[in-house]
Order: C-alpha cells, then structure tokens, then sequence
C-alpha cells in the first residue's frame, strides 16, 4: 500500500468519512493531512462537518452530487478468527 493511500485510509477513519467523500475530496485535491483544521465543527459551531463541506465543494466545483462511478477506497479485511 502507497504511503498517501495510508494517510487517506487515515483520514477516513479519524474522520468517519465515507468512501465517496474520500473519493471526491481525492478529485478536489485536498490533503488529508490538513483536515484537522476543516473538520472543527464541535468547537466551532459555524463550521459544518466534514462530509457535508466535502459535498458542498464538490456540488459547487462539478454540478453533480456524487461521481458517477464510486471505487473502492478502503480495504475491507474479513475477520476469520473462530470465538
């Protein structure tokens, strides 16, 4: 696994971030490592959540909701451990 995949894995899973928002932050060209300072919407009330301001960017740059085609982001890893 890539090193920028692990900080998007990262990220998503600090964030709670779904695998379309990763997909379409990915296409907005934002840095994972800087989501700390978007993502501030309990302090801040004026700020929205992170998925929420991904969606509006995204909205506003591409005219769409969502991408058409949504890949795969995060590796699911199945737990075959026997209880």
């Amino acid at each position: 696994m890539k090193t920028r995949d692990k900080f998007w894995l990262e990220a998503a899973k600090k964030y709670k971030l779904s695998d379309i928002h990763v997909q379409m932050a990915k296409e907005l060209g934002m840095n994972p490592k800087n989501f700390g300072k978007i993502a501030n919407h309990k302090q801040e009330k004026w700020k929205v959540p992170l998925a929420e301001f991904i969606e509006h960017c995204y909205f506003k740059r591409f005219k769409k909701k969502q991408p058409k085609q949504t890949r795969l982001q995060t590796p699911y890893i199945i737990n075959t451990t026997v209880c």
